[in-house]
């Protein structure tokens, strides 16, 4: 009887580790996910590995590629930018046109 309350406080710890770093919350929101899919994929644990992010990058390689998206948005922006203010310089050495079109 002592080894099974033994084996019983350790499943217990365990489960709490998993609550407390997350993986509960994670697992039950694939599993609902699953659940709420209108046609089920054919293959369910591929399903879950997309929906859990383990298709081999690990948190350092997320957070990488998370600044990396975010650098190049703030470049996409500020070229956006630099190209606005590109054309209305150029519209005042090349009016347009009668037709609409810039001048060649």
């Amino acid at each position: 009887m002592a080894q099974y309350r033994a084996s019983d406080s350790k499943r217990e710890q365990f489960r709490r580790y998993l609550e407390k770093t997350g993986v509960v919350d994670s697992l039950t929101s694939v599993f609902v996910s699953l659940y709420e899919q209108q046609e089920k994929p054919a293959n369910a644990l591929e399903f879950v590995k997309q929906h859990l992010g383990a298709v081999g990058l690990t948190s350092a390689d997320t957070e990488t590629l998370q600044q990396e998206m975010n650098d190049l948005r703030q470049r996409c922006a500020h070229l956006e930018e630099e190209n606005k203010d590109l054309k209305a310089r150029l519209q005042q050495y090349e009016p347009a046109s009668e037709d609409g079109g810039t001048a060649n």
